[in-house]
């Protein structure tokens, strides 16, 4: 499903569970959207911060509506109670509300020693 009449910018980290959640909203609901990570971009998180008066992350701008330090379930409710989303029944393809494991983390940093990639 194709949603036009969206503008998604997300401000996100490269390996974190609350970003992990948000690309997961947007996967599970056909969503394109600009990422912009503020790990490899520096540049980014200063953008981020100006627009939301806040440092902490995810940020989501929809439209021109800044929504501040948000996990994706919130993202996901958001955009349900605007009227943008029709609601589906797809389950994410991983978890919209929580912080990385630390399991999850032990795997980010061999990879990160070893030079792969774990997420896009």
């Amino acid at each position: 499903m194709e949603h036009p009449e969206l503008t998604i910018t997300a401000y996100l980290k490269t390996h974190c569970g609350w970003s992990e959640g948000v690309r997961a909203i947007f996967r599970k609901y056909g969503l394109a959207f600009e990422e912009k990570d503020i790990i490899k971009n520096p540049a980014f998180r200063w953008e981020m911060e100006h627009k939301s008066g806040q440092p902490l992350s995810p940020c989501v701008e929809i439209n021109g509506q800044m929504l501040a330090d948000v996990s994706g379930a919130e993202i996901e409710n958001w955009l349900l109670e605007q009227g943008l989303l029709v609601e589906n029944d797809a389950i994410p393809d991983a978890p919209i509300d929580s912080s990385c494991t630390d399991e999850q983390h032990l795997a980010m940093q061999s990879a990160a020693v070893s030079g792969i990639r774990l997420v896009d």
